[in-house]
């Protein structure tokens, strides 16, 4: 907890006690059904949590705003989202089944009552979403071609709508292959540790 305390000082109880309990929730689904790797589970706060909260540098969503987390994992980014910003409404979907099993699970032990998740494939839903968060599913043309048709016209956030994505590595082969406007922030800019000395926060407007 305290790399999540050295970023985040102003967290409420609430939110401090929510996220404290993620480690022993994830390591005990963990050993039942593999979401994080063995190397990762032990770091979970810096590569999963902290990862996740990048966004939250990058974006205040307003109250009542509404987001879809596509391949959500075991809950990430959605998870460390939905607890920082309890206002605001997570709808978590990933294909496969366990993966969600897992999120919807840590989601109800934690009291998470802004949360929802789904047994889905992202482009089947006909839902409208401010914005999408995914972290490193896929490439960005075939993301957001999953996003088609899934984000709302009307605009209440600082950002417009579209896609917060969280990619390491040099990715601007894939913003050359497609049209959207994107804006990149480098995560070591927020963050000192090695881990997110590539990472980046993607947001693209759809």
């Amino acid at each position: 907890m305290k790399i999540i305390e050295k970023y985040f000082p102003e967290l409420d109880i609430d939110k401090h006690d929510k996220i404290a309990a993620l480690q022993e929730l994830y390591l005990d689904w963990n050993s039942k059904i593999n979401v994080i790797s063995r190397k990762d589970i032990e770091n979970i706060y810096e590569r999963h949590v902290l990862h996740s909260l990048a966004i939250a540098k990058v974006i205040n969503f307003v109250d009542g705003s509404e987001i879809m987390d596509i391949g959500t994992g075991g809950g990430f980014p959605g998870i460390p989202l939905a607890i920082m910003f309890p206002e605001v409404r997570f709808h978590l979907v990933d294909s496969i089944g366990k993966k969600v099993k897992v999120a919807s699970e840590i989601s109800e032990a934690i009291g998470l009552k802004n949360l929802t998740t789904e047994h889905a494939r992202a482009e089947s839903l006909n839902k409208k979403f401010d914005f999408v968060v995914s972290r490193a599913v896929t490439t960005l043309p075939e993301i957001l071609g999953w996003c088609k048709g899934k984000i709302k016209s009307t605009q209440s956030n600082d950002l417009k709508n579209g896609l917060l994505y969280l990619k390491g590595g040099d990715f601007h082969e894939e913003i050359s292959q497609i049209s959207n406007k994107v804006q990149l922030w480098n995560i070591n800019k927020w963050f000192d540790e090695e881990f997110f000395e590539t990472k980046r926060v993607a947001h693209v407007i759809i």
